[in-house]
């Protein structure tokens, strides 16, 4: 009988020892599913819903770099609605007035505008490498802000090589301050970073829109059916505020900027505001993963 319950006292010890160890190999294999190397962290998406920063800063750069050409040149390097009507102006102007007498010459600033329009394109297009990479992956959002970033220097470098870096301002339309081809390749180059930084903005789908043109965020604001909801928190509606105030800020902050240390200082400090939004898409929260 003493035997018979030792052998059951042994054999339900090691049961428990058996149970402890699954216990634990569970345990440990649940820590090491919560393991994320840095590599994992930045194919991981981001939650869309929590990428108001970045894209506030975006909006942020677009009126910052707007002001800029349009400060020099009164052409919009973001705002290609505008640039493209003025081309469909260059071409009207050819049937203008008695034959013989028409304006026939490609005005400076209607070689500018299409500078612009072509650069911005070209930008948009290079950012379609996120549709493969995936538009929402971290690597890619660090990647694509950190190439507006390089963008933005290749253009603060050919405005200061240009020799017309200051001043930055022109005070009349028939007289741009930009005038030579290093000036031409630094309006491109602004343009580019401006059409990569929409087609990451448009990929993520949220409020903001492009954070490029404002106006359809407009509409949209307008046309809100909680507009006047002012004290519940509707996102539809701060969302697009805040990308209207950010657009303002970069402009007002652009300008000041400009005003004292030109175009190429301008531009170079632009550069820096990239390389922190850069860093900023590390802290954005990711995407939920659904359990089944």
């Amino acid at each position: 009988m003493a035997e018979r319950q030792s052998a059951v006292s042994t054999t339900g010890s090691s049961v428990s020892k058996g149970g402890d160890i699954e216990q634990a190999a569970v345990s440990g294999a649940g820590q090491e599913k919560q393991t994320v190397t840095l590599w994992q962290y930045l194919q991981s998406d981001v939650d869309p819903g929590q990428t108001t920063g970045p894209l506030a800063a975006y909006c942020f750069m677009t009126g910052y770099i707007d002001v800029v050409s349009f400060s020099a040149i009164f052409v919009w390097c973001g705002f290609q609605t505008g640039n493209f009507a003025q081309l469909g102006l260059a071409l009207a102007r050819l049937f203008e007035g008695a034959p013989g007498f028409r304006d026939t010459t490609f005005h400076r600033a209607d070689q500018q505008a299409l500078c612009s329009l072509l650069a911005f394109n070209a930008g948009a297009f290079v950012g379609r490498i996120g549709d493969r990479v995936g538009p929402h992956k971290r690597s890619w959002l660090i990647a694509g802000t950190f190439l507006q970033a390089l963008l933005t220097m290749a253009a603060a470098l050919a405005f200061w090589k240009s020799g017309q870096s200051t001043p930055g301002i022109s005070g009349e339309r028939d007289i741009p301050v930009w005038s030579n081809a290093l000036s031409f390749v630094g309006l491109a180059f602004m343009s580019a970073s401006l059409g990569v930084q929409g087609i990451l903005g448009k990929r993520l789908n949220t409020q903001f829109g492009t954070t490029i043109v404002l106006t359809t965020v407009w509409v949209e604001l307008m046309s809100d059916p909680r507009l006047f909801k002012l004290r519940q928190r509707v996102m539809t509606r701060d969302h697009r505020l805040i990308a209207a105030v950010s657009l303002f800020i970069g402009a007002f902050v652009g300008r000041s900027i400009l005003g004292q240390l030109g175009t190429a200082a301008t531009m170079g400090i632009g550069v820096g505001f990239r390389i922190l939004i850069t860093f900023s898409w590390i802290f954005v929260p990711g995407k939920a993963v659904q359990r089944t």
